[in-house]
């Protein structure tokens, strides 16, 4: 041990420093805490809400669709696939579907629905990943009903549970008019619950077939959901895999299909540096304070290391050995903080959100050792370069008035 880490170790020990300035750097080691939790927290949270979203958005579009310009019917779907696949091997998963609008009524009500045609083996869907109620399953029953898969919101607007009947009206199709309308008869099958209240409340989950059937779309299909393997690949592919295909195939990735969301959440990120200026700032105004009152307070051994010989280096290494150590304090405190309040959440979910709001019922967080390794560094900086100034003025300080100053 050195000789600037003794005697910073018996300056934080001493009981002289047990009274006002013990209440200061106490204060300056709760500011770090709070804004390192903080800050840990936010990030935390804000991660969450963009993996959910990102998932949640997934579940509904993939990474990105490949569909008809101007809501054309995709004719030979089986060639597209196949030319798709042995051009572009970095795709993971594509699979056809078909969706229009159309009206859903049961006994109790009736309701304005997205349809979805899909081929339950082919890529996951609301219906297996959310399910909450009844079975996934998109094959006919023994009871002769073809099986539709609801959301949440819309099966209680509807008061129907798993097993009741529901028909389903198509308002045009591929070679039908609004005038014309199919109706078809199905059984719920299950229900699900993604915590985004627009999606709940309107996309319906059937067989791709039975959706053909419906909009008389014979074989072909509306478009394709595409998942790929390297996310920074999807929006070469949007604009790469329609000129393979040639028109009337259009590309659009999630991102461009749900913008409002991402722009949101960027947003909320570009917040981020404001915030953490500002939590960082009152922290560091504490540790300058709690340095400068120590400073003064040890007015007379600084007098006394001086005279009998210590360097200005050796006096500037204690005052900023003692910043350091609130600095690790108030960092580590923050740290355990962060992570026991993350918990309690991520287990007990004890902030609820509005789902029509946030597009989830609870607050998500994903904890990810880089956010705490990230603050933490920058934390520990911050408190060095604040404990410059107060060290380098005790370390300047010249002897005589010192000891003058402490013995009048």
């Amino acid at each position: 041990m050195n000789l600037a880490t003794f005697i910073a170790g018996r300056f934080l020990r001493s009981r002289r420093n047990r009274g006002f300035i013990s209440f200061i750097t106490f204060f300056a080691i709760v500011g770090i805490t709070v804004g390192v939790a903080a800050l840990i927290i936010t990030l935390s949270i804000l991660r969450g809400f963009e993996n959910t979203i990102r998932e949640n958005i997934i579940g509904f579009t993939a990474h990105l669709q490949i569909y008809g310009f101007q809501n054309q019917a995709l004719l030979n779907p089986d060639v597209s696939i196949r030319k798709i696949t042995e051009r572009f091997p970095e795709i993971r998963s594509i699979s056809p579907y078909v969706s229009r609008e159309a009206m859903i009524r049961s006994e109790h009500g009736i309701d304005g629905i997205l349809l979805k045609g899909i081929v339950p083996d082919g890529m996951m869907y609301p219906g297996k990943r959310y399910l909450v109620e009844g079975s996934a399953v998109l094959d006919r029953t023994s009871e002769g009903l073809e099986p539709v898969i609801l959301g949440k919101r819309l099966a209680e607007r509807l008061r129907v549970t798993v097993g009741d009947p529901v028909l389903v009206f198509a308002l045009g199709g591929y070679s039908l008019t609004l005038s014309q309308t199919r109706i078809m008869k199905f059984r719920v099958a299950g229900v699900y619950e993604t915590g985004m209240e627009e999606y709940d409340a309107s996309y319906v989950y059937v067989d791709l077939r039975n959706a053909q059937r419906l909009f008389q779309y014979g074989t072909a299909v509306s478009g394709f959901d595409v998942l790929v393997a390297d996310p920074d690949r999807i929006t070469p592919l949007a604009q790469e895999i329609p000129e393979v295909l040639g028109y009337p195939h259009y590309g659009r990735t999630m991102f461009q299909q749900y913008r409002n969301l991402f722009s949101w959440i960027d947003l909320q990120k570009s917040q981020i540096p404001i915030l953490l200026a500002l939590i960082i700032a009152v922290a560091m105004v504490n540790i300058i304070g709690a340095l400068l009152m120590m400073v003064m307070e040890k007015t007379k051994e600084i007098a006394v290391l001086r005279a009998l010989g210590a360097a200005r280096g050796t006096v500037n290494r204690v005052f900023l050995l003692q910043g350091m150590f609130i600095g690790v304090i108030g960092t580590f405190l923050g740290n355990v903080l962060a992570y026991g309040l993350c918990w309690v959440e991520q287990t007990s979910k004890l902030i609820s959100l509005p789902a029509g709001v946030y597009y989830m019922t609870h607050v998500p967080i994903e904890l990810h050792w880089s956010d705490f390794a990230v603050v933490s560094g920058a934390a520990l900086l911050l408190c060095y370069l604040c404990s410059l100034a107060p060290s380098r003025l005790a370390g300047k300080s010249d002897p005589v008035p010192l000891l003058r100053f402490a013995t009048s």
